[in-house]
């Protein structure tokens, strides 16, 4: 779903619910993803180049384990307790936080039952032809684009004005006064060229993973055996834990079953192998599916299209099976 048709679609909702007036982008996202668990596994780009909103999250949501085939880029301005997954690797949020997700990268925030505040973030989309082509074009080709995500504390440092950067994005978004696309566009380069320069500065304020828990442990044994079998009994075995610490913990956390988030993790990764190309019996075989009917069925109830639909959709050439 683009983030015109989020528009469309939160224009359908009562009016006691969600105001319908233009560009409440944050506030489509957050109702209609109250009706679909999966909402933010379809976001797609509306722009060739460069898309910018804001988005609201609050102690109730959930928010799946999800990738994109584009560069996403978030600056939070507020979060509450709210821990954010890269892969199998957790981060304590704060605000000021800067995160820079590469295409095909799973991701999604974790959020705490109870918030002060609500999650809000500024949030930067950047299709990877245009980020390709700035980077070429105008930028030190000794620096290249990140090709692994980045997660950098502003808050008290000289790069803290970023997060303003990020504001006049979204507000010539919500705004669309004449020219819009083209600021939005300049910015989003303003933006990179200045997360570029923090990115090597030695003053600069990476995040550091947290220690890791059971819910890390266990991601991280999924990531390592997508081609195998996993099984509830075998993980709990591996840990020496019981089955339902598992469950319980994977409830809590993601809001979800651990067989769920076991299929969405091999479906994040079979998007990345047909972006890539590879053969469709082939692509279900290394993420783990017994054969190809499953891997087709899960595909289309996770993304409500079939893997070789979403193959022509990203432009890949056609595989010989």
């Amino acid at each position: 779903m683009k983030l015109s048709d989020i528009r469309k679609e939160a224009r359908k909702l009562p009016s006691s619910a969600l105001s319908a007036s233009q560009n409440q982008i944050s506030d489509g996202i957050r109702e209609l993803s109250r009706h679909s668990k999966d909402f933010h596994q379809g976001l797609e780009m509306d722009s060739r180049f460069v898309d910018t909103y804001q988005d609201i999250s609050y102690a109730n949501a959930s928010v799946q384990m999800h990738s994109h085939t584009f560069y996403e880029l978030l600056y939070c301005h507020s979060a509450s307790g709210v821990e954010y997954l890269v892969g199998a690797e957790r981060y304590k949020l704060q605000k000021g936080d800067l995160i820079f997700i590469p295409p095909g990268v799973s991701h999604c925030p974790i959020l705490p039952a109870h918030m002060q505040e609500p999650y809000i973030r500024d949030v930067l989309w950047i299709s990877e032809e245009f980020l390709n082509t700035v980077v070429d074009t105008f930028m030190d080709s000794n620096v290249g684009e990140p090709s692994a995500a980045m997660l950098l504390r502003t808050a008290g440092t000289r790069w803290e004005y970023i997060g303003s950067l990020f504001r006049s994005g979204v507000i010539e978004a919500q705004t669309q006064n004449t020219d819009w696309e083209a600021a939005v566009t300049a910015n989003a380069i303003l933006i990179l060229a200045h997360i570029r320069r923090a990115s090597r500065d030695p003053y600069s304020k990476p995040l550091k993973a947290e220690k890791p828990e059971l819910l890390d442990q266990v991601l991280a044994y999924i990531e390592q055996h997508l081609s195998e079998k996993i099984t509830l009994a075998d993980v709990a075995r591996h840990f020496f834990i019981s089955e339902s610490t598992i469950t319980q913990t994977f409830r809590k956390k993601m809001g979800i079953s651990f067989y769920r988030c076991v299929i969405q993790w091999r479906l994040i990764a079979a998007k990345a192998l047909i972006e890539k190309g590879h053969p469709m019996d082939a692509v279900a075989e290394q993420v783990g599916f017994s054969d190809y009917s499953s891997f087709f069925r899960a595909f289309k109830q996770e993304y409500g299209i079939s893997p070789r639909q979403y193959r022509k959709l990203q432009g890949v050439s056609s595989d010989t099976k």
